[in-house]
């Protein structure tokens, strides 16, 4: 019974996945953020059939050897849109790819950058290659093609091949790249991206900007001391986020007002003895300013719920 349930929960997304290839994804702007550092800012809703799951910040430095680029995006349609940026600007050939975490959106469209240079390398943090391993991709894949009516299909997992730790460093077309981990934050994978002697940071979905992302994977008290510690630590003045506008430190500050607002809070009625799904009014009167958010409605019941999890968990 259990593999005849498994076969039918897999059979939409059989449908979805047969069938022609995926439409192009429309093209998006570059903009430069930085000499030589352009973002394509990314819709900030969940994936649908309308944005092709298309919702990230994808960006890609032009350097004096090449391009470098940094989550390309969910798919292998926001892969090639990329490209199709990248050489309205330079000719210059790849030089590496970079990825953050192992949420797809952010790395799926690994493939059509392999597709233009086979050889080209991939960074990640070692427990995204081996998430990646275990089929943290093909989920990806899936959970893309279900979301996206199928505008994804022809879509592959290419996964990262170089591992990359906390202080590690790469010099690129004679630029250093250093890379910061701090644990347990968005998820066990996840890299902030410093480009040395630019004042750049790339924050991943450690910070979003006007955008609530899920935390499925990750735990709030991480993120808290992640943000703070990337203060302590890194200097930089133009933030790029996972999600939402690159600008400053404020993204910083901002979303971890967001964090503190569901932990503290939590933390503070589940001290009180108050049940988690009689939490939600209160926790959302200390977040009012956002409401308006995209991603605020889906997930703070379930952010509430996984804070709660956490504080019973610190509790013993």
């Amino acid at each position: 019974m259990r593999y005849a349930l498994t076969l039918v929960l897999l059979l939409p997304v059989l449908a979805l996945a047969a069938g022609p290839r995926g439409p192009a994804v429309p093209d998006y702007p570059a903009d430069q953020v930085a000499p030589g550092i352009y973002v394509i800012h990314g819709p900030r809703e969940y994936p649908t059939a309308q944005n092709q799951g298309f919702m990230n910040n994808p960006a890609f430095m032009v350097t004096a050897d090449g391009v470098v680029v940094i989550d390309p995006g969910s798919s292998v349609q926001t892969g090639e849109m990329v490209l199709r940026q990248i050489r309205r600007i330079t000719d210059r050939p790849l030089l590496a790819v970079l990825n953050t975490h192992v949420h797809g959106d952010h790395w799926l469209g690994n493939q059509a950058l392999r597709a233009e240079r086979p050889e080209v390398p991939i960074y990640a943090h070692p427990r995204m290659l081996q998430q990646v391993a275990e089929g943290a991709g093909r989920d990806w894949v899936e959970r893309m093609l279900s979301a996206t009516e199928g505008a994804t299909r022809g879509t592959e997992v290419v996964g990262p091949n170089i591992a990359v730790d906390d202080g590690d460093t790469i010099e690129l077309g004679g630029v250093t790249f250093r890379f910061h981990y701090f644990g347990h934050v968005h998820s066990l994978t996840d890299l902030m991206i410093e480009v040395v002697g630019h004042e750049v940071l790339f924050l991943a979905d450690n910070a979003t900007n006007q955008r609530i992302v899920r935390m499925d994977d990750g735990s709030f008290s991480g993120s808290i001391a992640a943000l703070d510690a990337a203060k302590a630590r890194i200097s930089a003045k133009v933030l790029v986020p996972g999600h939402g506008p690159t600008g400053g430190w404020e993204i910083v500050d901002s979303y971890r007002e967001y964090l503190a607002g569901v932990y503290e809070t939590v933390v503070a009625l589940y001290g009180q003895g108050v049940s988690d799904f009689e939490m939600k009014p209160q926790v959302a009167a200390r977040l009012t300013r956002f409401k308006d958010w995209p991603g605020f409605e889906d997930e703070l019941g379930k952010h509430i719920s996984l804070a709660y999890l956490e504080a019973e968990g610190q509790a013993f």
